[in-house]
C-alpha cells in the first residue's frame, strides 16, 4: 500500500507539473487577448501582473519538471516521457534549459518593459504582441509535434514583426522591420521544406518517432535535403550574411523588443537545430553550409564591431557575430558547445539591453592605453600554449575536436592582448590565472549540460576541418591586424570598410526596399510626441 501510494502522488505531482508546463503558453496567449482589449490603466495593469505570474509559475514548473528529470538519470522512475506524450510535450534535458531561460527573461523583460513603458503610447499594443511571443517560443520549445513546431516559428517571426513596428512613425524602424519579415518568410519556407521531407522519409511528425525511425534506418537524398533546408531556415531567423543588414537597423525599436529579439528569438534557428540534429546521421550538406556561412559571418561581424564607435551598433554586430559562432559550433559537431553559447549569449544580451544605460555610460570612460605589445604577447602566447596542451593531452574535453581545442585556446590568449599599460606583476599572473581557468569552466559546463542533448559522436571529417581552419585562421589574422597594428595604413583602409561591413547587407537590402509597402525612407527629423528612443 505505501508503494502505491507512493507512486499515485508521484503521477499526479507529474501531471500537474506537465499541465501547467502546457497551461501557461495557452494562458498567456488568452492574456494577449485580454490585455488587447484593456480599456482603463488598471486592467492594463492587471494584465501585466498576470503576464509576470504566468511566466514565473513556468520558471518553478520547469526547475521541478528539471529535478524530475535528475531523478531519472539517477534510477528513480518517474513516468515523465510516459505522461508527457499525451499531452503533446518533450520535457527532455534540452527543453528544460530553454524553457528555465524563456521564463526568466519574461519574467525580469515584463517587470522592466511595465515601467519604461509607462505613459507611453506604445503600451497598449507592446504587452500584447510579447505575451504572443514568450506563449509562441515556449510551444516551440515545449512541443513534441513538427507541425505544432512550424506554427510557433512562424507566430514568433509575425508577433516580433508587430513590436518592431510598434511605432509607424519611425520610418527606418518600418524598413527594418520590412526587411525581417521578407528574411522571415525565406526562413518559414525553408523550415516547412524540411519538415516536409522529414515526413516524407520516416512517415511521421512526433519527435520520439522520428528520433527511433532514424536511428533504425539509414539516411536517404530526403535527410540530406532536410538539412540544406533547415540550414537556410537558422540562417535567415540568426540574421547571417547576407540577410542581416535588418538586424543592426531594429535600433530604433524600444529597448525592451530589442532585449526580447536579441536574447530570445534569434537564437530559434540555432534550438531547432539542438532539437533535430540527432535525425541526421553525421555531417551533412547542411551542416557543411552552417560552417561556411556561419563561419564567414563571425569573421565579417567580429571586424565589423571592433570597428563601431557607436555602442548599440557594436551590441547589434556582437549578436550577428555570436549567432555564426553558434552555428559554425553546430555544423561541427559541437552541440553541447552550441548550446552553452546560446544560453550564455541570451543572459549577456538581455542584461546589455536592459542595462543600455549603463553600458552607454561605461563606453564613454577614458580606456587605459595598452601594454606594449611585446608584454602582451610575452603573456598571450605562452597561455594559449598551455591550453592547448591540456587540451591535446584530455581531448574529451572538447569533444575529441581539435577545432573546439584550437577555438578555446584563442580564446584564452585573446582574453591577454587587452592588458592595459603600467599592470603590475602580480596582477598580470591573476590576469593569466584568469584566462587559463577558462579551460576548466568550459569542462565544468561541457558536463552539466551535456545530459541535456543525446549523446551522439559526430567526427570532423576533412571537408569540416578544412572549412572551420579557414574561419580560424581568417579570424586571426584579421583580427590580429587589428589588435596588433591599429596605426598601420592598410589596416586603417581596411577598417573603413569593415566599419560598413563589407556592404554585404546592400544588395538584399535594396531589394526588399524596391518592394516594400513604405513610400518615403527619410527620416523624421525628431520623434513624434509620447515615443521613446532606443536608448532613453
Amino acid at each position: 500500500m505505501p508503494n502505491f501510494v507512493d507512486i499515485t502522488v508521484l503521477s499526479i505531482t507529474v501531471l500537474s507539473l506537465l499541465a501547467l508546463w502546457l497551461l501557461v503558453p495557452v494562458s498567456l496567449l488568452v492574456m494577449a487577448g485580454v490585455s488587447a482589449r484593456a480599456s482603463t490603466p488598471a486592467s492594463l495593469k492587471r494584465a501585466w501582473q498576470i503576464g509576470r505570474w504566468l511566466t514565473a509559475s513556468a520558471l518553478v514548473a520547469s526547475l521541478a519538471v528539471g529535478g524530475l528529470l535528475v531523478l531519472d538519470a539517477l534510477g528513480v522512475p518517474t513516468g515523465l516521457p510516459e505522461a508527457a506524450q499525451p499531452l503533446g510535450l518533450y520535457p527532455d534535458g534540452l527543453a528544460v534549459w530553454m524553457a528555465l531561460l524563456i521564463s526568466l527573461l519574461g519574467t525580469v523583460l515584463l517587470r522592466f518593459a511595465e515601467n519604461y513603458l509607462k505613459g507611453d503610447r506604445g503600451e497598449r499594443r507592446f504587452l500584447p504582441w510579447c505575451l504572443v511571443v514568450l506563449a509562441s517560443v515556449m510551444l516551440l520549445v515545449f512541443t513534441h509535434h513538427l507541425v505544432v513546431m512550424l506554427i510557433a516559428w512562424v507566430g514568433v517571426s509575425v508577433a516580433l514583426h508587430h513590436l518592431l513596428t510598434l511605432y509607424p512613425e519611425r520610418v527606418e524602424a518600418q524598413r527594418a522591420a520590412w526587411q525581417k519579415f521578407v528574411v522571415s518568410r525565406l526562413g518559414d519556407a525553408a523550415l516547412i521544406v524540411a519538415v516536409a521531407l522529414l515526413y516524407a522519409r520516416f512517415g511521421t511528425f512526433l519527435l520520439p518517432e522520428l528520433f527511433a525511425a532514424a536511428a533504425a534506418s539509414s539516411s536517404g537524398w530526403q535527410v540530406e535535403a532536410a538539412s540544406v533546408a533547415l540550414a537556410i531556415a537558422a540562417l535567415c531567423k540568426c540574421a547571417q550574411v547576407p540577410m542581416h543588414g535588418w538586424l543592426i537597423k531594429v535600433m530604433e525599436a524600444p529597448t525592451p523588443v530589442s532585449a526580447l529579439l536579441h536574447a530570445g528569438v534569434i537564437n530559434l534557428g540555432g534550438f531547432v537545430w539542438l532539437r533535430l540534429f540527432p535525425v541526421f546521421d553525421g555531417l551533412t550538406l547542411g551542416h557543411y553550409l552552417l560552417i561556411a556561412v556561419g563561419g564567414f559571418t563571425a569573421l565579417v561581424a567580429v571586424m565589423t564591431m571592433l570597428t563601431q564607435s557607436s555602442v548599440k551598433h557594436a551590441l547589434a554586430w556582437s549578436t550577428c557575430a555570436q549567432m555564426g559562432f553558434m552555428l559554425f559550433e553546430i555544423g561541427v559537431g559541437a552541440y553541447t558547445l552550441a548550446l552553452a553559447h546560446l544560453l550564455a549569449h541570451s543572459l549577456y544580451k538581455a542584461h546589455s539591453f536592459l542595462a543600455s544605460g549603463r553600458t552607454v555610460r561605461a563606453s564613454r570612460c577614458e580606456r587605459l592605453p595598452l601594454a606594449p605589445l611585446r608584454q602582451r604577447l610575452s603573456h598571450a602566447l605562452p597561455a594559449a600554449a598551455v591550453a592547448a596542451t591540456v587540451l591535446m593531452i584530455w581531448p574529451s574535453l572538447v569533444s575529441h575536436n581539435p577545432l573546439l581545442g584550437a577555438l578555446l585556446s584563442l580564446a584564452v590568449g585573446s582574453t591577454l592582448l587587452g592588458m592595459p599599460v603600467g599592470t603590475a606583476k602580480p596582477k598580470r599572473l591573476a590576469l593569466v590565472g584568469m584566462a587559463l581557468a577558462l579551460v576548466p569552466l568550459y569542462a565544468l559546463l561541457h558536463s552539466v549540460l551535456a545530459p541535456a542533448l543525446p549523446s551522439v559522436y559526430t567526427p570532423l571529417t576533412l571537408t569540416a576541418g578544412f572549412l572551420g581552419a579557414l574561419m580560424l585562421a581568417g579570424l586571426v589574422l584579421a583580427a590580429g591586424a587589428v589588435t596588433l597594428f591599429p596605426q598601420a595604413a592598410w589596416v586603417a583602409r581596411w577598417r573603413v570598410h569593415f566599419s560598413q561591413g563589407l556592404y554585404l547587407a546592400l544588395p538584399f537590402q535594396r531589394a526588399v526596399d524596391a518592394v516594400a509597402p513604405i513610400r518615403a525612407w527619410s527620416r523624421p527629423s525628431s520623434l513624434a510626441p509620447g515615443l521613446k528612443g532606443e536608448w532613453s
